[in-house]
């Protein structure tokens, strides 16, 4: 069986997965480490995770669980990393599919990034998620999800 997973500390579409998930069917787990807490949204098919604090637990949480034929939705780049090497599918809340192809540059501009702000200059944050991104995350998530549901 399907099964989604959010990477929720950040998450910024944890209500549009709710109903994509809700019309098919599939189990959420919305995991977080209780830093920020998130409002159970009361639906019977999602399943709130909260796991103690520290570096990764989260990431590692759903590492551990994932599988060929779930989706994870996260902006954290090395758990989509993470997520793809167990054969599982992920993207990130503008849309963006992360692919076995793709993965590696943007883990390469992850590291070069974290350099330039251990030198003390300004990289700047993600921008605010836009209407396109929405629409985007909805389509990448339907496409990833039905994929999974196909497979044997």
């Amino acid at each position: 069986m399907t099964e989604i997973y959010i990477d929720g500390d950040a998450c910024p579409v944890r209500e549009e997965v709710y109903r994509v998930a809700g019309r098919l069917g599939l189990v959420v787990h919305v995991v977080s480490n209780g830093s920020r807490p998130i409002r159970p949204p009361g639906l019977a098919n999602v399943r709130m995770v909260v796991v103690e604090a520290g570096a990764d637990v989260a990431d590692d949480w759903i590492a551990e669980r994932i599988g060929p034929r779930d989706v994870c939705v996260t902006g954290d780049i090395p758990l989509a990393s993470r997520c793809l090497a167990r054969g599982a599918r992920a993207l990130s809340s503008n849309g963006r599919v992360w692919t076995p192809d793709n993965i590696g540059g943007a883990l390469a501009g992850r590291e070069v990034s974290r350099h330039m702000r251990e030198m003390g200059l300004a990289t700047g944050g993600p921008p605010a998620l836009s209407r396109t991104d929405r629409s985007r995350f909805l389509s990448a998530l339907d496409t990833a999800v039905q994929a999974a549901l196909r497979m044997p």
